[in-house]
């Protein structure tokens, strides 16, 4: 999928690595994100060689499937995720407790479920790169661990309020976030908080 620079103008394709030791499932994801306008730059059968393969290549996004040979798919997503390669989407047909929390716990952005279907993919891998965005900005910006955490928990209720509030899509809620934030030369912190207590009085309405 190409993107779009602040002119409209095209710019390049998203560049997508896959990791997936099934040989059906690669050629099928292969063939929908190329009919969805990806530049797939790369292919995996192991989670050691994905992890070479991402620091060699630089992609934009990859996609790994959790069972792999070598190394599996939420090891290799932690390694990758530390080194600020890019955001890691995991393809799985498991949704177990200890593989969800692991993944989270690597920094992993989003997922998609086998048997996926076509149209679940470009959202999916839209989501990931949205978070990895957010968590990108929210990282130059606050630097203290805990400040991190209290900043991300007022930054998901107040992206919730003006998603329920104004129709917004995740993403268009923290970029309307970080605007007021840019606007005002505050913190993003603090728009969060007034967001929140501004929703919070009677008939309360954000801007």
């Amino acid at each position: 999928m190409t993107q779009e620079s602040p002119a409209g103008t095209e710019l390049a394709p998203r560049r997508v690595l896959m990791a997936e030791d099934e040989t059906m499932t690669r050629m099928d994801l292969h063939a929908v994100l190329t009919k969805g306008g990806y530049d797939v730059v790369g292919e995996a059968i192991d989670g050691r060689s994905a992890v070479e393969l991402a620091r060699a290549l630089r992609p934009d996004v990859a996609i790994f499937d959790i069972e792999m040979p070598e190394m599996d798919g939420i090891q290799a997503a932690k390694l990758i995720i530390d080194e600020h390669i890019c955001p890691v989407l995991l393809l799985t047909a498991y949704s177990d407790r200890e593989r969800v929390e692991r993944a989270r716990d690597a920094g992993v952005m989003a997922y998609l479920v086998k048997p996926f279907q076509e149209r679940e993919v470009a959202p999916a891998i839209e989501v990931a790169l949205a978070r990895y965005d957010e968590k990108r900005i929210l990282d130059l910006e606050v630097t203290d661990m805990r400040d991190k955490y209290e900043t991300r928990k007022l930054l998901d209720r107040a992206k919730g309020i003006l998603m329920e509030q104004k129709n917004l899509t995740e993403a268009e809620a923290f970029r309307r976030i970080q605007k007021m934030s840019m606007n005002t030369r505050r913190p993003m912190k603090d728009i969060a908080q007034a967001i929140i207590i501004t929703s919070d009085r009677p008939n309360g309405q954000t801007e």
